[in-house]
């Protein structure tokens, strides 16, 4: 009899259909029974010993909440008898409704029951808690945006590593690093069995994209650093292995049915009887060609666009022509940003690197980037590419051609008659949270949208108290006068807008959500703390009104 190993997630939900997948532990059809009538069913397909389906749920009714079960070869198998949370449920949206999108990053799995947590409650498990506790429905989000290292390849858990060491030697490479497929599903379940996150990710939909920890600390750096890892013995199998389950525990969710159903290789992976080969293929091809890939995707939720940018893969990486994204990828942009105008009154862009920094630290990175480019010569090429690495400078600075034409397309696509209220850069990766807001020159024609970027990270992860003082002096009036300094001798490229710094640094485990209701928009910053008896829950740290 077929099991459920993982899942069941929500993941894509519109007005009539829905997906659901789940990873079961044999061959069997899954089947997703819902108490509103909506119904949908699917043969699991196999990857490297694996089964999984996502399974497309049809006619459900608009606005409506619909528990729903899953079915195993005609055999229950969820909601589990045990549980103590409610049951499961698919929420249709209803058109001129708000939207409210809770989002953030970096994720450690929380360790397990009963060990002390060291880096504090998981604001994840909190949101579980409290939509599970019956909480008013405002306190609900529609759709979960994760912004990037949704699982840590390179940073395992001790109990990750006592697997890793009764399968093979820790003493060789990549030591207790995860090393191919099998290992990369351990690390879902590590991640996903979680009780609180299981119910929640089976009762929220949710978008994902990748970071670099998903596969490895600062992955895509540099050509040089791209070169470096090639060299090694493991970072083949580990790069395939890396994309290979994105693709399958991340990356399918995030389409919706009409591209699943247009989609060649799901398509190939379902019709074989093991999709192994044709899927690492596939692996193969994005590693060698970026721009053969697109991970990027779009999610219109009514009048919110979101646009999920891949700023990992698609990096052009040769030092002459370094770009955050490929030109396809790119065009890609433009085109999702500025498609049929005054179709929506919100444009939220999701990236895992931040596009605005702390000045000192876009300072540092541009520095860092003429310096690697030959301004000053080879020695302080040489030097810049030790300081890139080593102080982990590749966010959209780094990428100073990729920054201006992001700004642009930003300013564009917020302004004119039909422009959004909002044009929102979300982002994680830097382990703490803040807003900032761009202002142009007055020679240049600014945006009539407002334009901010909210960065919220981390999730669940550790805050030493080396970021808390190095990204409080990176925003301070004294780090943004040692950036310039730096600019000026560095030969570095000045942006073309200037930034400050509305609300932040927060340091914790923490989410964002955002409230958007036609055109007006609120923010909620939240952060987990925990409170007497081992329970945590979410307190709120501020909230902003964005646009009325």
């Amino acid at each position: 009899m077929a099991g459920l190993r993982l899942g069941p997630l929500l993941r894509y939900v519109d007005g009539s259909s829905a997906t659901v997948w789940v990873e079961t532990s044999r061959p069997c059809t899954a089947e997703v029974r819902c108490s509103g009538g909506g119904h949908g069913e699917a043969r699991t397909f196999q990857v490297a010993g694996h089964h999984y389906a996502l399974v497309p749920v049809t006619g459900l009714t608009p606005g409506r909440a619909s528990t729903y079960e899953i079915r195993l070869d005609g055999t229950l198998v969820w909601p589990p008898p045990d549980s103590g949370f409610p049951p499961s449920e698919i929420r249709t949206p209803v058109a001129g409704a708000p939207v409210r999108i809770a989002f953030g990053s970096c994720r450690w799995a929380a360790p397990p029951a009963g060990e002390p947590d060291p880096v504090g409650p998981d604001a994840l498990d909190s949101l579980a808690a409290r939509i599970a506790a019956g909480s008013a429905t405002a306190e609900r989000p529609d759709v979960l945006l994760l912004l990037g290292d949704q699982i840590y390849a390179d940073e395992t858990s001790k109990a990750t590593r006592r697997w890793l060491a009764a399968r093979r030697s820790l003493a060789d490479p990549p030591g207790d690093q995860v090393a191919d497929y099998e290992e990369y599903t351990h690390l879902y379940y590590e991640s996903w069995l979680d009780p609180g996150i299981r119910w929640l990710l089976s009762t929220v939909p949710s978008c994902m994209i990748f970071d670099d920890h998903d596969v490895i600390d600062d992955w895509n750096t540099s050509a040089s650093w791209l070169a470096d890892m090639r060299a090694t013995p493991w970072w083949r199998e580990r790069i395939l292995s890396g994309l290979m389950s994105y693709w399958v525990h991340q990356h399918l969710g995030n389409l919706s049915p009409d591209e699943l159903a247009a989609d060649p290789l799901y398509a190939a992976v379902r019709a074989t009887p093991d999709g192994t080969d044709v899927l690492r293929a596939h692996a193969a091809r994005a590693d060698q060609d970026s721009a053969s890939v697109r991970w990027s995707y779009r999610r219109d939720f009514g009048r919110v666009r979101v646009l999920m940018l891949d700023s990992r893969a698609a990096r052009v990486l040769e030092e002459g022509d370094r770009s955050m994204l490929d030109p396809g990828e790119a065009d890609w942009l433009r085109t999702q940003a500025l498609d049929a105008p005054g179709s929506y009154d919100h444009l939220l862009i999701g990236t895992s690197l931040p596009w605005l920094l702390p000045h000192l630290v876009h300072d540092a990175e541009s520095w860092s980037a003429a310096l690697c480019r030959g301004e000053r010569g080879e020695r302080w090429a040489r030097f810049g590419e030790k300081l890139r690495r080593g102080a982990d400078l590749e966010h959209w600075a780094a990428f100073p051609a990729s920054f201006e034409e992001l700004t642009g397309l930003l300013a564009e696509a917020g302004s004119g008659p039909s422009a959004p209220a909002t044009v929102l850069v979300l982002s994680g990766d830097v382990h703490h949270a803040y807003i900032a807001e761009p202002s142009w020159p007055a020679d240049a024609d600014g945006p009539d949208a407002r334009v901010l970027q909210l960065t919220c990270s981390p999730v669940h992860n550790s805050v030493p108290l080396s970021i808390k003082l190095g990204f409080r002096f990176g925003w301070s009036g004294t780090g943004r006068a040692i950036g310039r300094w730096f600019g000026r001798r560095g030969r570095g490229d000045r942006p073309s807008i200037d930034w400050r710094r509305t609300g932040g640094p927060w340091f914790g485990n923490q989410l964002m959500t955002l409230t958007l209701h036609g055109r007006s928009a609120r923010l909620r910053m939240e952060q987990a703390r925990a409170r007497r008896g081992g329970k945590a829950r979410l307190d709120t740290v501020t909230e902003s009104e964005l646009a009325r």
